[in-house]
C-alpha cells in the first residue's frame, strides 16, 4: 500500500498562546497522522505488534503502542496511547531502514518534536501530561489513577511498616428507641494484616464528629456495655489468627491498637470488632438547613482494597440514596460533610457507590467469603431483620492512605 506523505509542517503545531487544550489537540492530530502514514509505508503492510516489531528489530510493547495510537482518531487519545518521543523516534527511524520515505520520516520527526516541546513546556514531563489527559479521556483516567493509586499504595506500606489486603467498613443504621435519632452500628476489619517492619504501631479509630452534647453509648452486639476489646472482637469470621488488640477511649473516639510485635509474613492476622452506639446521631434537620447525614471510612492502613459497606432502615432517610464524598485529612483531620470550608479538601477521584438492594443477599466480597454470614449475625444480635434494610457499597482498590470516604444522604426535617 502506498501513502501519501503529509505536508511537512513549515512551524510549530500549536502555539503558546492558545489554550492548552487546542495545543494538545492540534499536536495530538499531527502525531497520529504521520505516525500511520509512517506505519504504512513499511513494506509489508499491514502490521501487527509483533510481525512490525520483528520487522522493525523492536519490541512488541512499543510497536502495540504505536499501532494503538495510529488507529486513534481522537487527538487527545493518540496523546495518551503515544510512546514516548525517544521510542518513538527509535521506530520511525528503524522504519526508515526498511524502506519509509524520507519526507514521511521526516514529518514523523517534527510530530514527535512538537510533542516532546509540549510536554517540557506545558506539563513539565510526561507523568504531568497523562494527568491532564485524563481530564478528558474518563478511560484514560481511570487507569491513570487506578496504576498511580497502586503506586501510592506500594510506596506507602514501606513507609507505614504494614499493608492489609482489606479494609473493611460496614455500617448499620437503625431507628433509636427515641424516634428522635439513629442507632449505629459499626463492624470494622483489617484482613490479611500484616507488619513490614518490627515495632510498627497500627491503630483503628471509631470516632464521631457530629458534636452531639451527649455521651456516645458504645455497648456489644448483645447491647452491653463494651468492657474490652474481647466483648467487641469477632475472631469466629477470621481466616488469619486473630489480631490482639488494647482499647483507648479518649472523649467520643475510640482507639483500637494493635499489639504484638510480630513482622514479615509470620505476622499475617485478621481483625474483625463490632460495636454498636446508640442513639449515636440525629435523624433529622432543621427546616431549610440543606444539612446531611452522612458516614464515613477513614484509610489509616495502606490497604489493597476498601469495601465501605452502608445498610439504611427503611425509616432511615426515605428516598434517598447516598452521594460520596472523599477527603484529604492531612491538613484539617476529619471532616464533617456540613462543614462547606472542607470542600477545598475533597479528592476528585472517579470513585463510585453501588447499590446492593434489600437484604445483605447481594453483598458478598471474594476476600471475606462469610461476609453475608457474619452481616446477619450481626443483625440478628441487634434484633433487627436486614430485609427491612436497604444495602450500598463503595469499593475501592489502592484507597489513597490518609483519605476519608463518606457516604452522605438528604436527611429530612422533622414533619418533612
Amino acid at each position: 500500500m502506498t501513502t501519501e506523505p503529509p505536508q511537512r509542517p513549515s512551524g510549530p503545531a500549536h502555539s503558546a498562546g492558545e489554550p492548552l487544550e487546542v495545543q494538545i489537540t492540534a499536536v495530538g492530530r499531527q502525531l497520529g497522522q504521520t505516525l500511520a502514514a509512517v506505519l504504512e509505508s513499511v513494506p509489508g503492510e499491514p502490521h501487527g505488534p509483533q510481525k512490525l516489531a520483528t520487522t522493525l528489530g523492536l519490541d512488541k510493547v512499543l510497536t502495540s503502542r504505536a499501532i494503538r495510537a495510529a488507529k486513534h482518531r481522537d487527538p487527545i487519545a493518540v496523546m495518551q496511547l503515544a510512546p514516548g518521543p525517544d521510542p518513538m523516534r527509535r521506530l520511525i527511524r528503524a522504519a526508515k531502514r526498511h524502506g519509509s520515505p524520507q519526507g514521511v520520516v521526516d514529518s514523523a520527526l517534527d510530530a514527535v518534536e512538537q510533542f516532546e516541546r509540549l510536554i517540557r513546556e506545558e506539563a513539565g514531563d510526561r507523568g504531568a501530561l497523562g494527568a491532564i489527559l485524563a481530564t478528558w479521556l474518563p478511560d484514560a483516567r481511570a487507569e491513570f489513577e487506578y496504576r498511580r493509586k497502586q503506586a501510592a499504595y506500594k510506596a506507602r506500606s514501606l513507609l507505614k511498616g504494614a499493608v492489609a489486603e482489606v479494609n473493611l467498613a460496614a455500617v448499620v443504621l437503625h431507628p433509636a428507641a427515641d424516634g428522635e435519632t439513629i442507632d449505629v452500628l459499626w463492624i470494622m476489619g483489617l484482613l490479611g494484616l500484616r507488619r513490614l517492619r518490627p515495632e510498627v504501631a497500627l491503630k483503628f479509630v471509631s470516632r464521631r464528629v457530629s458534636g452531639e452534647s451527649k455521651p456516645r453509648e458504645s455497648v456489644t452486639l448483645g447491647g452491653e456495655p463494651i468492657a474490652g476489646t474481647n466483648s467487641v472482637t469477632l475472631s469466629q469470621f477470621c481466616d488469619a489468627p486473630p489480631a490482639s488488640l488494647e482499647m483507648h477511649r479518649a472523649g467520643d473516639v475510640t482507639h483500637y491498637m494493635i499489639t504484638g510485635a510480630d513482622f514479615g509474613l509470620k505476622s499475617r492476622s485478621d481483625l474483625i470488632i463490632a460495636e454498636a452506639n446508640l442513639a449515636e446521631m440525629p435523624r433529622f434537620v432543621a427546616p431549610g438547613s440543606g444539612r446531611k447525614g452522612y458516614v464515613f471510612a477513614e484509610v489509616s492502613t495502606p490497604s489493597r482494597v476498601l469495601v465501605f459497606d452502608t445498610f439504611v432502615h427503611d425509616a432511615i432517610y426515605p428516598g434517598a440514596d447516598p452521594s460520596l464524598f472523599i477527603y484529604d485529612t492531612a491538613f484539617d483531620g476529619v471532616a464533617n460533610v456540613n462543614d462547606r470550608a472542607r470542600d477545598v479538601d475533597r479528592l476528585d477521584m472517579m470513585e463510585s457507590i453501588k447499590g446492593l438492594g434489600r437484604g445483605v443477599s447481594k453483598a458478598r466480597i471474594a476476600e471475606l467469603p462469610r461476609h453475608t454470614e457474619l452481616l446477619e449475625s450481626a443483625f440478628g444480635a441487634m434484633g433487627w431483620s436486614s430485609a427491612e434494610f436497604r444495602g450500598y457499597r463503595c469499593r475501592i482498590d489502592y484507597p489513597i492512605y490518609g483519605s476519608q470516604v463518606t457516604m452522605a444522604f438528604e436527611a429530612p426535617s422533622r414533619g418533612g
